[in-house]
C-alpha cells in the first residue's frame, strides 16, 4: 500500500490531505475531517492527534476499508482559534463533504463549532474538550445533537482534583487558580469549586487573563491565607509558570492539575514539578497502550510524548469508522444515530459506550499521576463517588 500526504496553503489555513495510491479499491474515498491546532501554542497537542488519525487510517485502509472504500483523512490546521476552526468546519461539511469530523482538543473552539455541526447535519467527536457546554448546551439543557467527546467532562475532572487533595493529601484549605477568560478554565474552577464545598473545605479562587506570565501576586495571596493545596485549572504553559514560580517564593503546597497537563511542562518548570499531582484520562504506562505505541514509533520513528492525544485521535477515527459501518451509509445523520447508539466498543484504551443523555463516555475512571523524575508516575484509578 502506498502511503503519502500532501500540503496545500487554502485561505489561510493548511490542509492536510492523506492520499492512498496502488490500492485495490474501486469506489471513492470516504472522507472523515479532522481539525487540530498543527502550529502555534498548543501545537503539541495537535501535532499527536493527527498523527494518531492518520495511523487509525492507515490501519483501518490495510484492513479492507468501510464499505468496501477506503478512508481519507482531511484534516485543517485551525492554529488553535475559534474563527479558524469555523472557517476549517465549513470547509469540511459543505465543501469536503466529509462524513463526520475528529477533534479539536479546545472546549471553547467546539462550542463555537457546534451550531455548523447541527445545521450541516454532520458528527463531530472531540478529543480532550472537557467543558459541560460542548455537548450540552447550557440554556437549554438538551444534548446537541451533533457533538460527542472521548473524554470525561470538566464536572467529573474537576470532582477528581477537589476530591484527590482532599481525601488524599488531607487538604484543609484549597486554593484555585484559573483563567477568567476560557471555557476550559472556568468550567474546571466552577465543579473544583462545588466538590469542595461539597466536602465541607474552605476554598477560594485567584483569577487570571489569558496571556498572564506572572503569577506571584496570586500565589502570595493564597500562601498568606493559609492554602496548602492549589488546583490549576489552566492548560500547562501556565501551571508549568505557577509551579515554578512557587518555588522560587518558597511555597510548595500540594498542585494538581487535568488533563492540560504536557511533558513540555518539565522544561518549564524543572525540578519544582517533582511531586505534582495530575489527573488524566489516560495512562500512558497502561500495557494496553503498548501495541499503539509500538505501531505509533515504527510508523514515525519517533516516541509518542503526548500519548493521550495520540490515542484520543487514533480511537476518534475508530470510532467513526465503526459508525458509518453500522450505518451501512456515510450520509451524517446515519452516522450521528450509529455513534449515539455505541455499545461497548473496544477502541485502543476502553470500551466506549455512549451517554445518550450527555453524548459523554460512560463509566471512564480517572487516572492518577505524581511528578517523579521528569516522568509522571501512574498511582492509581480515582472514582470521587467511589472513594
Amino acid at each position: 500500500m502506498l502511503f503519502r500526504s500532501v500540503f496545500k496553503f487554502l485561505g489561510g489555513a493548511w490542509l492536510f490531505i492523506v492520499l492512498f495510491g496502488g490500492m485495490s479499491f474501486a469506489a471513492e474515498p470516504i472522507k472523515i475531517g479532522y481539525i487540530a491546532t498543527l502550529t502555534g501554542e498548543g501545537a503539541t497537542w495537535g501535532q499527536h492527534e493527527r498523527d494518531g488519525a492518520l495511523l487509525a487510517v492507515k490501519d483501518i485502509n490495510a484492513k479492507g476499508g468501510v464499505l468496501g472504500r477506503p478512508l481519507e483523512l482531511v484534516c485543517y490546521d485551525i492554529k488553535g482559534k475559534p474563527e479558524e476552526a469555523v472557517i476549517a468546519v465549513r470547509r469540511l461539511m459543505y465543501e469536503d463533504k466529509v462524513a463526520a469530523v475528529g477533534g479539536s482538543n479546545y472546549s471553547g473552539i467546539q462550542i463555537a463549532v457546534a451550531p455548523i455541526a447541527d445545521k450541516a447535519q454532520v458528527p463531530i467527536v472531540s478529543s480532550t474538550a472537557s467543558n459541560l457546554a460542548v455537548t450540552v448546551d447550557p440554556d437549554t439543557g438538551k444534548v446537541r445533537p451533533y457533538m460527542f467527546r472521548i473524554s470525561y467532562t470538566d464536572p467529573y475532572q474537576g470532582m477528581v482534583i477537589a476530591d484527590y487533595l482532599i481525601k488524599k493529601c488531607g487538604a484543609k484549605k484549597l486554593a484555585i487558580l484559573g483563567d477568567i477568560g476560557d471555557a476550559y478554565s472556568e468550567g474546571l474552577t466552577e465543579y473544583v469549586k462545588k466538590r469542595a464545598d461539597e466536602l465541607g473545605v474552605e476554598n477560594r479562587f485567584w483569577a487570571y487573563r489569558g496571556g498572564d506570565v506572572d503569577f506571584r501576586a496570586q500565589l502570595t495571596a493564597a500562601k498568606e491565607w493559609g492554602a496548602d493545596a492549589v488546583a490549576l485549572t489552566m492548560l500547562y504553559k501556565e501551571m508549568a509558570l505557577v509551579i515554578k514560580q512557587a518555588a522560587e517564593l518558597d511555597w510548595k503546597p500540594y498542585f494538581m492539575g487535568g488533563n492540560g497537563y504536557s511533558p513540555n511542562m518539565f522544561e518549564i518548570a524543572g525540578e519544582a514539578m517533582e511531586g505534582t499531582y495530575w489527573v488524566y484520562p489516560v495512562s500512558a504506562d497502561d500495557p494496553l497502550l503498548d501495541p499503539f505505541k509500538n505501531d505509533y514509533k515504527k510508523e514515525y520513528g519517533r516516541d509518542a510524548t503526548e500519548v493521550m492525544n495520540a490515542v484520543f485521535g487514533y480511537d476518534i477515527v475508530l470510532m467513526v469508522a465503526n459508525a458509518i459501518a453500522a450505518a451501512g451509509s456515510v450520509e451524517g445523520s446515519a452516522v450521528r444515530d450509529a455513534i449515539e447508539n455505541t455499545k461497548d466498543l473496544q477502541v485502543t484504551h476502553f470500551k466506549w459506550t455512549v451517554d445518550k443523555d450527555t453524548h459523554n463516555p460512560m463509566n471512564k475512571p480517572a487516572s492518577i499521576f505524581q511528578a517523579k523524575g521528569n516522568k509522571l508516575v501512574f498511582l492509581e484509578k480515582w472514582e470521587p463517588m467511589a472513594n
